[in-house]
């Protein structure tokens, strides 16, 4: 468990009363909700212990114990309803995570200062700047294909690009994923969801990566 005395980095995954992932917060905004009351249970571990006054009559300090995952009240039928349709914003850092830092044309792991973003239907040729068009390729890879279908430049995909879900995406956007918040989310991805066999390492080990 982390104290008062650390640097509060961990972030803490807040879910709705139903337990569906909904973002990340910092610790500040955790202890809020907890002296709030909007806090209906919490799911992982204690991570922080937020020191704050003391009682005038007891001389007691208040203390707040935060957990990994904490869920919270209220009406979130407008968020249930538009969840299917929801399509997360597209940048390299969680591109680059869907993608397990692997070069798809290539199959080898890459620092993210070292991957570029690749559309598979070069816009040149009508393809979108979209999720399902575009994947995490290496300088080299990208540079050989240019302008070109993968076809057309003699390369081929290891793996087909796809649209991450709502729990998918908030995955992607974790900096530091404790092992209970990963076994949490995991719960909420869809079984299909090729993220299983990255975080497991599969993708690595069919394509030979060292």
């Amino acid at each position: 468990m982390y104290t008062q005395n650390n640097i509060f980095s961990q972030e803490v995954l807040r879910t709705d009363i139903a337990g569906m992932p909904l973002e990340w917060i910092d610790y500040r905004a955790a202890a809020s909700l907890y002296h709030g009351g909007q806090v209906a249970y919490c799911c992982g571990s204690p991570i922080y212990r937020v020191r704050g006054g003391y009682n005038a009559i007891t001389g007691l300090r208040s203390v707040i114990v935060v957990s990994s995952i904490v869920a919270t009240r209220g009406d979130t039928r407008k968020v249930e309803n538009n969840r299917g349709r929801y399509t997360p914003p597209l940048n390299n850092r969680t591109l680059f995570k869907r993608d397990a830092n692997v070069c798809m044309y290539c199959a080898m792991r890459f620092p993210t200062s070292e991957l570029t973003r690749d559309h598979v239907t070069p816009l040149s040729r009508g393809g979108s700047d979209a999720w399902p068009n575009v994947v995490a390729a290496c300088r080299r890879c990208n540079n050989h294909k240019g302008g070109r279908s993968p076809e057309e430049a003699g390369m081929q995909l290891v793996a087909v690009p796809f649209t991450p879900t709502y729990p998918e995406y908030i995955y992607l956007k974790g900096r530091k994923v404790l092992a209970d918040q990963m076994e949490y989310l995991l719960s909420h991805f869809p079984r299909t969801s090729p993220l299983h066999a990255r975080l497991n390492g599969d993708l690595a080990r069919v394509s030979g990566i060292r």
